[in-house]
């Protein structure tokens, strides 16, 4: 009967991981989760750039953005260097702080510092405020839960595969693995439905969030805004100079 405690193990393990995910949801989905609809608004490239690619969109966009306002020079070489030491808002204090005493450094580099700086997470925590990103501990949970998902799935093919190769006194290999099948089947079927309806909670922008996403692809604006609002929504991609892309470009 050693089969019997290994088919146990996998139906708490499903069990456990189900649970979580469903109390995910239920976090992710509630008012701090982003599920209240938000009308009315017009976001700011910045914005747009954190709910479509989070903090390093965001830095994507202040640096394309202080290259065209001739306050930093972008070189395809992969180097940055600040022109305008005084910043003109907070994103670009960041960006200045990273680029360090020097006022020149690599790209990369800058965008890596200038991602976890307080300008940035204030831009996350007031979209988060407004029900337009996932709050960070809400994706964390999802994230985690989903994890837990996964892993009592292949606990139960483990824990099926080793009742198999264990001495005989079990009910019979045919039925040993319709027992383990249904708490794999449970699990299984948890993750197809999360790829549907909790997925959202795992990006940044919340179910508002992207549909006014929606509307700024559309929305139109002066010169600068319209290829700063490009960059937000599509990366480096949207830059039609090819040195300029590749001074912008890099590796996700």
């Amino acid at each position: 009967m050693l089969w019997f405690p290994l088919l146990l193990v996998a139906w708490i393990a499903t069990a456990i991981g189900c649970v979580r995910l469903c109390a995910a949801a239920v976090v992710a989905a509630g008012p701090g989760g982003g599920g209240r609809a938000v009308t009315g608004r017009r976001l700011a490239p910045e914005e747009a750039a954190f709910l479509v690619g989070g903090p390093y969109r965001v830095l994507d966009v202040t640096l394309f953005g202080m290259h065209l306002r001739h306050r930093l020079l972008l070189a395809h070489t992969g180097w940055a260097t600040v022109v305008e030491p005084e910043p003109a808002g907070e994103l670009e204090r960041a960006v200045v702080s990273a680029a360090g005493p020097g006022g020149q450094e690599r790209t990369a580099r800058i965008r890596e510092r200038a991602a976890g700086s307080a300008p940035v997470r204030a831009l996350g925590e007031r979209l988060s405020g407004d029900g337009l990103a996932v709050p960070p501990a809400a994706r964390a949970l999802m994230v985690s839960a989903l994890r837990g998902v996964r892993t009592a799935a292949a606990l139960t093919v483990g824990c099926a595969l080793a009742a198999l190769v264990l001495p005989a006194g079990g009910p019979g290999p045919l039925l040993t693995l319709l027992w383990f099948a249904l708490p794999l089947v449970a699990s299984l079927s948890c993750l197809a439905i999360a790829r549907v309806e909790v997925r959202p909670y795992t990006r940044w922008a919340s179910p508002a969030g992207r549909w006014l996403l929606t509307r700024t692809g559309t929305d139109p604006g002066g010169d600068e805004r319209a290829a700063l609002t490009a960059v937000a929504l599509r990366g480096p991609d949207a830059v039609t100079d090819p040195l300029l892309r590749r001074a912008l470009g890099h590796p996700r």
